[in-house]
């Protein structure tokens, strides 16, 4: 694995400090609030550290309800509100400082045979023909660089855990409006354990960088400026896991956003296999606030801010 992996798998290894509960740390990457995909994925693996290895998520149910703060651990608290002969059920709170910042609700099942179709993967092409991009919009001092050397504002990417390839382009590449649709090859950038807590942990926390900026497509272009005009935090986040996949191989992760209205965007998102088999369904909802509306930036109500 490479540097920024091994960072997330450790980010993703939870200290256990007594029964039902555990504690995580952020990384020290400058962020001024907790990325939500980490706490997604904490949280998570928080919930299946306390189920039987034989039971493995099947659906989660989220809410971010504070920022988190980059700085202080974050306990998880673990309570197990279900032991079933099929199912299991958790529910976790994230604590810092005293206050919940998210919770999450999820299910375990053992694995049973039974009906099997799904929807058919988009037809769009293959990763290694597009260029490695960071999931975050360039720096304003790269954005000129780019500009300079004619190249429409992109830059090299930065280090991340992930290795991202966006099939129509990045959006902050453009500055129109567009279909509020895209899609994004995505894949750990190195092996991952065999361990599926692992790998469906890491798929979460890849599901939180793009879904919600998918509904700001439409209106790019109509804010001063494209990458920073709206302020965009995750509400809450729901996924279904129908069957296994290796998060250190090529997914496909297509999103597409149905609504946006009184500042919040909702936007659904499907991620397949590299055999073209559906193996993740995603569901968020989350503020999409323009800058101009007269709202302050930042907002010590609003909940853990996400990448678009």
């Amino acid at each position: 694995m490479g540097a920024d992996l091994d960072r997330l798998v450790e980010l993703l290894d939870l200290e256990p400090l007594e029964v039902n509960l555990f504690r995580g740390v952020s990384p020290a990457d400058g962020r001024v609030r907790v990325f939500g995909g980490q706490v997604l994925a904490q949280a998570l693996v928080a919930a299946a550290r306390t189920v039987d290895a034989d039971r493995h998520v099947h659906s989660l149910h989220s809410y971010f309800l504070r920022p988190g703060d980059p700085a202080v651990p974050i306990v998880f608290e673990v309570d197990r509100i279900r032991d079933g002969r099929s199912f299991a059920t958790r529910r976790v709170v994230a604590i810092q400082h005293g206050r919940a910042i998210f919770n999450l609700q999820a299910s375990f099942q053992v694995f049973e045979d039974g009906p099997d179709h799904a929807d058919s993967m988009p037809d769009v092409v293959a990763p290694d023909t597009i260029a490695r991009t960071d999931v975050r919009p360039p720096t304003a001092e790269a954005r000129r660089l780019g500009a300079a050397a004619g190249e429409a504002g992109e830059a090299e990417p930065r280090d991340q855990p992930i290795d991202v390839r966006f099939v129509q382009g990045p959006h902050w590449a453009g500055r129109g409006a567009r279909e509020p649709d895209q899609d994004v090859w995505m894949r750990a950038d190195g092996a991952l354990p065999d361990d599926p807590v692992v790998h469906a942990s890491v798929v979460a926390y890849c599901s939180d960088l793009m879904l919600l900026g998918t509904s700001t497509l439409p209106h790019r272009g109509l804010v001063p400026d494209d990458d920073a005009g709206f302020m965009i935090a995750s509400l809450d986040h729901a996924m279904w896991f129908h069957r296994r996949c290796r998060a250190d191989e090529w997914l496909l992760y297509h999103c597409h956003s149905p609504s946006a209205a009184g500042a919040r965007g909702f936007s659904r998102g499907e991620v397949f296999r590299p055999d073209g088999v559906l193996c993740v369904s995603i569901a968020q909802e989350g503020l999409v606030r323009p800058l101009s509306s007269g709202h302050p930036r930042d907002e010590p109500s609003e909940p853990n801010a996400s990448r678009g």
